[in-house]
Formats: structure tokens, C-alpha cells, sequence
């Protein structure tokens, strides 16, 4: 089997993003009219796939599409981008997932969601093969899939006896729930969790941010939090590092988060530490929404890597040659694994 730098299980499906809409939604049968739609590629693991492949990673993809064109268009549209789409199922009986998104004026955004086959995801998705040629395992949208959620700390376990890492980013709950009898025995197997503020706070309980990164620091993994203009941060254990983010005009953020997600993964399987890591995704993340979509505008390495070197602590210059599924040397991610689970 081909060896992977980056193995994504998740959520993949069409976006039609429409807006911006200024102003409230209107019922009624009101008709509004705004300034941009698209039929785009989305669901945060596909966006995050093709992030990490622009920026240079062997990438497999492993989730449900439908029977349908919807399924087709996301199939086509992955491997359009370089993601290995060879363990992508085809559900024979639900169709593709269809997302909505609606943009406001303010960069705010709305999103409606139909989860097709998303419910029918399961730990048998995910191939014990695949998760042992990966040298990364990255899943996110857990809580719009309750049968991969609920067997993840296997998928997450099995990535770490084969010496993968891993990385979540949960995404939204649609019910509020945010379940921590679902996620708390995820996480002790969970090197990095990478949510937004807003979900930060929700997993934590803890309004403010700091507090709220290192509630969730202190159930195992290092956490890092974007928090869009205002940049990002990183806690471990007690430790936080700070990254602002690019000052950019944005046209869309719609996927800048798992953009973001393929940075900070990228750069750290190639070896950079943590704040550089760190500003590496802060510069993908912005540099994502100069063009609609969460696909059209994401950066290569080297535009990365040239962002982050004018606006944050200096990346290592050898940092531009990825790492290899071959290699051999030990990089920070797998030092930070070891670390913790000796404690």
C-alpha cells in the first residue's frame, strides 16, 4: 500500500455558498438577493484534505459519499486536488451530504446542513491498513457523525500503536449537547484538538479563552484555538503561545478554520515547533479567504512559508523540503506524543 503523510476521516460534501447577505434572513417567501453563490467543495475534513495536499502532503481520505452526483462531484473535486480518494465509500443506500452556507456583511455566516450518509460513517471506514500507512491521523465534524464518534478513541488508539499522531477538530453540535462522555476518552488519545474559540468555550464551559484552552490542555491534548482576526493560540499543560493572524482584506471565509487545520499539521510533520507551527497556520488560514470557497485560494508551502517569515518569529529555512512517509528522523509531533504518555 502507498504510505501517506496525512490520513483525514470525515465529512465531505458540495457547498453552495451564497452572499452576502446583509441584513436577517427573511421568511414569507421573501426573495433577497446577494452578490455571489458558488457550488464549491466542502464539509471541514475534505477542505482540510486538500489544504494539506497544496501544501505538499501525501494524502488519503477515508468517509461516505452517496450514489449520486452530489457523491461524484466530491470525488472528482478531492482527487482533482491531489487527495487519494481510493477508500472513499459509496453509500448504496443514503445519498451525499449538502451543506448551505449563507454569508453575512459582517464575515458572520449561517449553515444549514442535510447529513445524508454522514450518519452512516463508521470505525469500518476507516481501514486498520490505511490508518497504519499514515504517518498523521487528522478527523473532524465529530459530532455530525455519531457512529465514527463514538468508536474515534479506537481509530485514534490503533494510529497511535502504529506510531501515527492525531489531530481533531471537532467542529460545531448542531443539538448544543457537546457531549464530553462522547469526547473525553477521544481526547486521551488525541495529540492536538484544534477548535475555534467559540467551541472552545462550549467543550469547556469556560467563557474566556485562555481559561477555556487550558481546561481542555488538561484533558491530554495540546490545544490550539483559532480565534479569526485576533490570530491564535496554543496551550500545553499550562503553557500558551500567542500568533496573530495575517492582515488580510477577506473575500470568504468559509473553510479558513480547516485551512488553518492543514497548516499547523503540515508544519509540524515537517519538523517546525509549536509557535512556529502555530504561525505557519494562522498564515494559511488567512491567506484561504482571498478568493470564495474553502478550496480556491489555499496556500502552497512556499506562500506559507513566506507569509510566516515576514509576520512571525522566523521559520527555519529548512523547513521549505517536507518530510517523507520514509523518513527517519523523530519530528515535534512525535516527541510531544512520547512526552505525554509517559506522564
Amino acid at each position: 500500500m502507498t504510505s501517506f503523510d496525512l490520513l483525514v476521516a470525515g465529512d465531505a460534501n458540495p457547498d453552495v455558498v451564497v452572499g452576502p447577505l446583509h441584513g436577517p434572513l427573511r421568511f414569507g417567501q421573501r426573495e433577497q438577493l446577494v452578490e455571489h453563490a458558488g457550488l464549491v467543495l466542502g464539509g471541514s475534513a475534505a477542505i482540510m484534505a486538500c489544504g494539506a495536499a497544496r501544501l505538499g502532503l501525501r494524502v488519503a481520505f477515508a468517509g461516505r459519499v452517496g450514489d449520486d452526483p452530489a457523491g461524484s462531484f466530491v470525488r472528482e473535486a478531492l482527487a482533482r486536488r491531489g487527495v487519494d480518494v481510493g477508500f472513499l465509500v459509496t453509500d448504496p443506500v443514503l445519498p451525499t451530504p449538502l451543506t448551505t452556507v449563507v454569508t453575512a456583511g459582517d464575515g458572520d455566516r449561517a449553515i444549514l446542513t442535510a447529513p445524508g450518509c454522514l450518519t452512516a460513517t463508521g470505525p469500518e471506514d476507516v481501514p486498520r491498513e490505511l490508518i497504519a500507512a499514515s504517518r498523521h491521523v487528522h478527523a473532524a465534524s465529530f459530532f455530525l457523525m455519531p457512529r465514527l464518534a463514538r468508536s474515534l478513541a479506537s481509530v485514534f488508539g490503533l494510529a497511535r500503536e502504529t506510531g501515527a499522531t492525531t489531530s481533531l477538530d471537532t467542529n460545531d453540535d448542531p443539538a448544543g449537547r457537546w457531549d464530553h462522555e462522547l469526547l473525553d476518552p477521544v481526547l486521551k488519545f488525541t495529540d492536538f484538538l484544534l477548535p475555534n474559540a467559540a467551541e472552545a468555550s462550549a467543550l469547556s464551559g469556560e467563557p474566556e479563552l485562555v481559561a477555556a484552552a487550558a481546561f481542555l490542555a488538561g484533558r491530554g491534548p495540546t490545544v490550539v484555538v483559532k480565534d479569526g482576526a485576533n490570530g491564535a493560540l496554543a496551550c500545553v499543560g499550562t503553557e500558551l503561545s500567542r500568533v496573530p493572524a495575517l492582515p488580510v482584506d477577506p473575500v470568504d471565509t468559509v473553510g479558513a478554520g480547516d485551512s488553518f487545520d492543514a497548516g499547523f499539521v503540515a508544519a509540524t510533520l515537517r519538523g517546525l515547533d509549536l509557535r512556529s507551527a502555530l504561525t505557519v497556520a494562522a498564515a494559511c488560514g488567512s491567506l484561504s479567504t482571498r478568493a470564495h470557497g474553502g478550496t480556491a485560494a489555499q496556500a502552497t508551502w512556499d506562500e506559507a512559508r513566506a507569509a510566516a517569515r515576514a509576520d512571525g518569529p522566523g521559520i527555519p529555512p529548512g523547513a521549505s523540503t517536507p518530510n517523507t512517509a520514509e523518513d527517519t528522523g523523530t519530528s515535534d509531533i512525535s516527541r510531544t506524543r512520547d512526552t505525554r504518555s509517559r506522564t
